[in-house]
């Protein structure tokens, strides 16, 4: 079975989530008896100027045949902006803008890589089936119609302003088949487009494997770093996942806490500015051991984002025994904390004080989630029960039998 995956980004200085999420599949697909996977993707390191950084052509990576194409233009940041305050602004207000407006924004959106559709064109009848990850970029845009009767289609949709632009009701029609990361994209995206309904899918039961990498080491950690009691959050440090919201939030609860100890430790690459605190400790860019080692440390993992599709730090976190705080208004992290009762979400000031009471003053009730934590990942994210469910879409959309 030969499989193409079609992202924006691609490569081990990525660490996106759509673009880490999708080397992770193509790398645990690529493991299986009669897979051959590849990857078509861009040169650009940076998702917001898509500067080609990468050296174009093939290479392999752990068993994936990566082939980059080098992108024709890098944003301009400023003139993008302002383009997207217009366009996204009908959108908001439900008043799409005519297609070729709104087709001028995705190419600005970017990375714009003409010779990708091109190459696609040329490689359609080398694979059984081509997967195109994330709904919002040029790449799944302009190349999905091109190999459209062999796509799989991973939308990573949740509620946010661009899935409202007017080009995505056509394109959401396109794909021989859908794959949903979590229960609550597929409702999304078959409430937003009703086609949807109507093709193939993997019931929303999906998502990546969780591993545990060797080396964690709680306790070094905390002697490496001088930290004890914090709560963790990992990931890009972005206005896009609401990061100042929990920078004024976790300096009010200071404020009404004075005696408490608790710090705010944040691991990933910063995008927006961090407020100068004494407990407010920024660690940058992490090894995969400092980071599941910071949750092993960790009193408990917070992530206010609303905008997310599956979020693999909160599954991580979950196996590792730590129970997370999470945005009520993000319903698929809400869906997380519910199903697996391994979580907690606020929404608000009020709601995030009490939540943050709760697990620092109920260490047995926090022990109890984290166990529950291990339990739900175990069942639903296990690489096995992933890939058994790749398979069986695959072998579908290629026109095979399943095998059981």
């Amino acid at each position: 079975m030969k499989v193409c995956f079609v992202v924006q980004r691609y490569g081990l200085e990525v660490n996106g989530g759509a673009e880490a999420y999708t080397r992770e599949v193509a790398e645990h697909l690529a493991q299986m008896p009669g897979y051959e996977v590849s990857c078509l993707t861009t040169c650009a390191v940076n998702y917001q100027t898509w500067k080609n950084e990468y050296e174009p052509g093939v290479t392999m990576l752990n068993g994936v045949k990566v082939e980059r194409l080098s992108n024709s233009a890098e944003r301009d940041v400023n003139s993008f902006n302002k383009l997207s305050e217009k366009v996204l602004g009908a959108a908001a207000a439900r008043q799409p803008l005519p297609k070729d407006k709104e087709e001028d924004w995705m190419t600005k959106q970017g990375p714009c890589c003409p010779d990708l559709p091109k190459r696609l064109q040329e490689i359609r009848d080398d694979y059984d089936v081509f997967v195109f990850v994330c709904y919002l970029y040029y790449t799944t845009y302009f190349g999905l119609p091109i190999v459209k009767d062999k796509a799989i289609f991973i939308p990573t949709a949740h509620e946010e302003t661009p899935i409202h632009l007017g080009i995505f009701e056509n394109m959401f029609t396109l794909p021989k088949a859908f794959y949903y990361n979590t229960v609550e994209e597929k409702e999304l995206t078959n409430k937003l487009f009703p086609t949807s309904l109507t093709k193939p899918d993997n019931g929303g039961k999906g998502g990546v494997g969780v591993e545990l990498p060797e080396g964690i080491d709680a306790e070094n950690f905390r002697q490496k770093y001088g930290l004890d009691n914090f709560m963790l959050y990992v990931g890009r440090i972005d206005e896009n996942k609401c990061c100042p919201e929990l920078f004024k939030y976790f300096a009010e609860y200071k404020n009404r806490h004075p005696n408490s100890n608790l710090k705010l430790v944040l691991m990933g690459k910063p995008v927006c500015e961090i407020p100068k605190r004494d407990d407010i400790i920024s660690l940058g860019f992490v090894s995969e051991e400092d980071k599941f080692s910071g949750l092993a440390a960790c009193k408990f993992l917070v992530l206010p984002s609303k905008f997310e599709s599956l979020s693999i730090v909160v599954l991580e976190a979950m196996k590792m025994n730590k129970p997370v705080l999470v945005s009520a208004d993000c319903p698929v992290l809400k869906g997380h904390a519910t199903r697996s009762n391994a979580g907690l979400y606020y929404s608000g000031f009020l709601e995030f004080e009490g939540c943050v009471e709760y697990l620092i003053n109920n260490p047995e009730t926090a022990k109890t989630m984290g166990i529950n934590g291990v339990s739900y990942v175990d069942t639903d994210y296990s690489w096995s029960a992933i890939c058994d469910g790749w398979d069986k879409l695959i072998t579908q959309v290629a026109g095979t039998e399943f095998t059981e």
